[in-house]
C-alpha cells in the first residue's frame, strides 16, 4: 500500500514539474538553471574547503565562474589559453618573467604558428580560416581585455602573419 502512495506522489510531482517547464519560457528555466548549479558548486566548494581537500574545491569554482561568465571567461576559454600558453612556453616564446620585452620574440616555425592558432597543417587551410581563427584567440587575449597579455597578443599576430604569407 506505501508504494502505491509513494508511486501517486512521486508522479503528481513529476507532472507538476513537467508542466511548469512546458509553461515557462526558455530563458527562465536557463536562469534558473545556471543559479542552480552556481549554488551547488559554490556549497560543494566550501564543503570540500572546510573539509581540506582544496584541490577539489578548485575545479568547481572555475566552473561556477565559468557559469556566470565573470569578464566574458568560460571554462573553455580558460582552458584554450591554458593550452596556448603551454604551447608558447614549450617553444621558448613565453616567459612570464620577461615582461613587455618585445625584442626577444624570435621568428615562428610555421608547425608552432598552426599549433598556435589551432590550426590542422594537412587540411585545405583557407586565409577565412585563418583569419576566423586569429579573431577568436585575440578575443581572449587582446591587450583591451587584459594588458597583462600584449606579448600573447603579439606572438598570436606573427602566428597569423606567417600563415598567411605561406598561403599567398
Amino acid at each position: 500500500m506505501n508504494i502505491i502512495i509513494y508511486s501517486l506522489i512521486i508522479f503528481v510531482i513529476c507532472y507538476l514539474l513537467l508542466r511548469f517547464i512546458a509553461n515557462a519560457s526558455t530563458k527562465k528555466i536557463s536562469k534558473f538553471v545556471r543559479i542552480l548549479i552556481f549554488i551547488i558548486s559554490l556549497a560543494l566548494a566550501a564543503l570540500f574547503a572546510v573539509g581540506g581537500r582544496f584541490l577539489l574545491s578548485l575545479p568547481l569554482i572555475l566552473l561556477s565562474l565559468g557559469i556566470i561568465k565573470l569578464k566574458g571567461l568560460t571554462i573553455y576559454q580558460l582552458i584554450g589559453l591554458f593550452r596556448l600558453i603551454q604551447t608558447l612556453k614549450n617553444s621558448g616564446r613565453f616567459s612570464f618573467n620577461k615582461k613587455n620585452n618585445f625584442n626577444n620574440v624570435s621568428n615562428l616555425s610555421l608547425e608552432e604558428a598552426y599549433k598556435i592558432l589551432n590550426l590542422d597543417r594537412n587540411k585545405n587551410v583557407t586565409e577565412e580560416d585563418v583569419k576566423k581563427a586569429h579573431t577568436k584567440i585575440q578575443k581572449k587575449i587582446h591587450p583591451d581585455v587584459s594588458p597583462e597579455t600584449s606579448r600573447l597578443s603579439a606572438i598570436v599576430n606573427e602566428a597569423k602573419e606567417l600563415i598567411l604569407k605561406t598561403l599567398n
